[in-house]
């Protein structure tokens, strides 16, 4: 099972987030995870604010923002 901190981590190495791994978020935001997983998102969250990483799903501009009710995060579905 893939955790949330390996996609972090990728997405970070990379700068870019890619459609399927925001939906592997999603997924794995929905189930329980640990305080390194959580610690690792918000990171992610900061760095994409910052422009540091890139989401595929905002180059598209015909996809509509959703917020989710873990927490707050914006991710684009």
């Amino acid at each position: 099972m893939i955790l949330i901190r390996e996609i972090v981590h990728q997405a970070l190495t990379t700068g870019y987030l890619t459609l399927e791994a925001e939906e592997q978020l999603r997924q794995l935001l929905q189930t329980k995870y640990g305080s390194e997983d959580l610690k690792a998102f918000m990171k992610l969250q900061l760095a994409a604010m910052a422009g540091l990483v890139r989401q595929e799903s905002r180059e598209s501009k015909s996809s509509p923002i959703c917020v989710s009710a873990t927490g707050g995060e914006i991710l684009r579905v």
